[in-house]
């Protein structure tokens, strides 16, 4: 994966139940590859995930080499902490809603949205806002998710 010429998957995109699961799959596999160009591992979602699932991002950075999704899922399933399905859709609609939280970041974010889209307001969080940044979709929000 060229991370320099194309953008990893959605946020949004599940492997294993997961949402972020893909998108940090294909930044370790460009990072591996020398072709992470612009995006950065670990990120700070990736950390939340890493840390939701007691996985140091060396460790996953090494599970990824030459591993298929489906294999690099059942690491990732046999490797983490145990969680239920409950509370991973509990963490997935967290991740999916998380937003800045200090007046900084604030200011970062409204700056990259509005250098894409001001007329996005309702681009609150930081997934939909990698999605705006990298051509997707993004419906209007009205409410969190």
């Amino acid at each position: 994966m060229d991370l320099r010429s194309d953008y990893p998957r959605s946020v949004y995109v599940k492997l294993g139940g997961y949402v972020h699961l893909a998108r940090m799959t294909d930044k370790c596999r460009a990072k591996l590859a020398g072709t992470l160009g612009e995006y950065i591992y670990p990120c700070p979602m990736d950390q939340r995930l890493l840390d939701f699932a007691g996985i140091g991002g060396d460790d996953f950075l090494g599970a990824v080499a030459s591993r298929t999704d489906q294999d690099v899922l059942a690491w990732f399933q046999s490797t983490a902490k145990s969680h239920t399905d409950e509370d991973v859709d509990k963490w997935n609609v967290s991740h999916l809603n998380r937003g800045p939280d200090t007046d900084e970041k604030r200011a970062y974010f409204q700056e990259i949205r509005d250098g894409i889209d001001p007329t996005r307001v309702d681009v609150t969080t930081w997934a939909d806002l990698l999605d705006l940044e990298e051509g997707r979709r993004v419906p209007p929000r009205s409410h969190p998710l």
